[in-house]
């Protein structure tokens, strides 16, 4: 019995890197000489030089060539190595024959792992202006990136290590102690809203006893504007408000026809017994939908029907 029909996944990579010399790298696509001259190359180019290769190319085993491999992603990874003469290449082995999820499915750096991997690369020698070269920032605007978890406790940057923060609220959290950072970015977490403008309402609305520096000029220029903030705010939750609201009511019917559909489908003995058998997690979630009395926003009536009530009289689940 296969990984697969005992509910595990098929792996889809080796689980370590292969170093492979370049001269068995087999490119899949030509590389045309514009594309070397243009800047995309070049950023490459010059960041492999300065840094190393961050990302490992992807390859898989050429058949009817023992020890060649066919290159799946990292083209131009591959080319500038080759500028560079570097001889060989650690690569990540691929076990299906797929070039099409590596650039469409892009997990890109959150500013947390950005900070890190310059955090990496400075421990490792690199300078500021060697990094700013290499990655295209300007040597103060790595400098900033640096610091980004100075006065920032370990907890919220685990919180936020994920999520599309930018740098410029690390510096509004930074004006509190650790207890509101973390309340302020578990509030961030749940809205789902990792701007600024948030973080500087949060902060408003901060007690001075949880202010680093409650009498600092920056946070008493936060006061002065507190009233324009707070409406400006209010504007930006009521538009979202309405936005869930739509959405709730969307979600709504669609849980009411899938509740419909589920209670058909268990009504079905051999269904159940297949369920049972090879997905019983799948049934257990499935009975319980079935089983809810009402739906979130439904309310019961005297009678033989029930009528939705307004999102505004029932805002949770």
């Amino acid at each position: 019995m296969n990984d697969e029909r005992n509910g595990i996944p098929k792996p889809t990579f080796m689980r370590k890197c292969i170093r492979v010399p370049l001269s068995k790298l087999i490119a899949l696509k030509p590389i045309k000489p514009e594309v070397k001259r243009g800047g995309k190359y070049q950023q490459i180019l010059t960041s492999v030089r300065e840094v190393g290769l961050v990302e490992p190319p992807v390859v898989k085993q050429a058949p009817h060539k023992k020890g060649s491999y066919f290159v799946l992603d990292g083209h131009l990874r591959v080319e500038a190595l080759r500028d560079l003469d570097a001889p060989e290449v650690d690569c990540l082995i691929a076990l299906e024959d797929d070039t099409y999820t590596y650039n469409k499915h892009v997990n890109r750096l959150s500013a947390v792992q950005n900070h890190r991997m310059i955090v990496k690369a400075a421990n490792n020698g690199a300078s500021p202006e060697r990094l700013a070269k290499a990655l295209g920032f300007t040597p103060e605007t790595i400098r900033k990136k640096f610091k980004l978890l100075q006065g920032i406790c370990e907890e919220v940057a685990e919180l936020l290590a994920d999520s599309n923060c930018p740098q410029t609220t690390f510096d509004v959290l930074r004006r509190m102690k650790p207890v509101r950072q973390i309340e302020a970015a578990e509030l961030m977490l749940g809205n789902r809203d990792f701007s600024a403008v948030f973080a500087k309402a949060l902060l408003l609305t901060t007690p001075p006893e949880q202010l680093v520096a409650p009498n600092s000029r920056a946070n008493k220029a936060a006061g002065v504007g507190q009233a324009t903030g707070i409406e400006r705010e209010l504007a930006t939750l009521q538009s979202r408000a309405k936005i869930m609201e739509d959405s709730y009511s969307d979600d709504l019917m669609v849980l009411t026809v899938t509740k419909g559909y589920l209670t058909t489908l268990l009504s079905n003995a051999p269904i159940v017994r297949w369920l049972t058998k090879h997905h019983p997690e799948y049934l257990k979630e499935f009975e319980r939908i079935v089983d809810m009395e009402s739906l979130p926003g439904v309310a019961r009536v005297s009678g033989n029907g029930a009528r939705l009530v307004s999102n505004k009289a029932q805002p949770s689940l």
